[in-house]
């Protein structure tokens, strides 16, 4: 693989993942939009890796505060720090569920431009009506089990291409009053086990196979997606303190349509 394909990839990757714009939708396309091979699923695994390092360095006080209270909570203690924990993970087991279920249903038949068109149209639309009728009067410490597990199913949907698992997590904490940063910034956390467990399985997997190339384009790709990632949550952390996501909305609708146009007109 090119250094101009890895390059490319990253910096998608890194500015994607974490807006409610389908990153994977946008994995998909990039190869198709520059006459590439599809890069691969290891590939995509290390930049979504790379942008996992980035959720936990900007995060670093949630992630501290969750692995210290895990730590309380083997002594038998429950605070704030292994509530969010365990709010975390109640939010990924459905997603985990749901991925063993379907993996066989899940393949390259998702990958088409026709798919991501409807979901990143729909789902960006459906982002907005959220947005709109949600109150704003929710933050992550009024998080209960019932809106947690709510979250995590909604998650499920971003297992189809295009659908964005931050865009549909938002949009779930939006519908149920949480404030937009905040919806961000939960979304966000719930990445963590979930790609974290994926990079996992990519990197037994390209050390069984003994390719050292890849272990080398991995590993460039993953950091240059860190840096970018870590650029693109600040700043979409400071646009949601004082605004909403229809930007998002109307790059999800063009993007949406302009794919469609391209897929039904051949």
């Amino acid at each position: 693989m090119s250094l101009l394909q890895i390059v490319v990839l990253a910096v998608v990757q890194g500015i994607t993942e974490f807006l409610p714009i389908s990153s994977s939708g946008h994995l998909i396309l990039v190869p198709v939009a520059f006459d590439w091979p599809d890069q691969g699923v290891l590939l995509d695994v290390a930049v979504h890796v790379g942008t996992l390092v980035a959720v936990m360095i900007y995060f670093w006080r949630d992630v501290g505060a969750m692995l210290a209270g895990l730590g309380r909570l083997l002594r038998g203690k429950f605070d704030p720090g292994a509530r969010l924990a365990a709010m975390v993970v109640l939010g990924t087991l459905p997603v985990v569920g749901a991925g063993l279920a379907l993996k066989d249903m899940i393949g390259d038949d998702l990958r088409s431009l026709t798919v991501i068109g409807w979901t990143t149209l729909g789902f960006g639309i459906a982002l907005w009506l959220a947005d709109r009728a949600g109150m704003t009067v929710r933050r992550v410490d009024h998080l209960t089990w019932r809106d947690a597990l709510l979250i995590g199913l909604a998650q499920c949907l971003a297992l189809v291409p295009g659908t964005s698992r931050a865009g549909i997590t938002m949009t779930a904490a939006r519908v149920l009053g949480y404030e937009r940063a905040d919806s961000a910034r939960f979304s966000m956390l719930l990445s963590i086990p979930t790609i974290l467990a994926a990079g996992t399985l990519a990197g037994l997997e390209v050390q069984a196979s003994g390719d050292l190339q890849l272990s080398h384009d991995m590993i460039l790709a993953g950091a240059l997606s860190c840096l970018v990632a870590l650029a693109a949550i600040a700043l979409m952390m400071a646009w949601l303190k004082h605004a909403g996501f229809t930007p998002f909305v109307l790059y999800r609708i063009a993007l949406g349509s302009l794919l469609l146009w391209i897929a039904y007109a051949g």
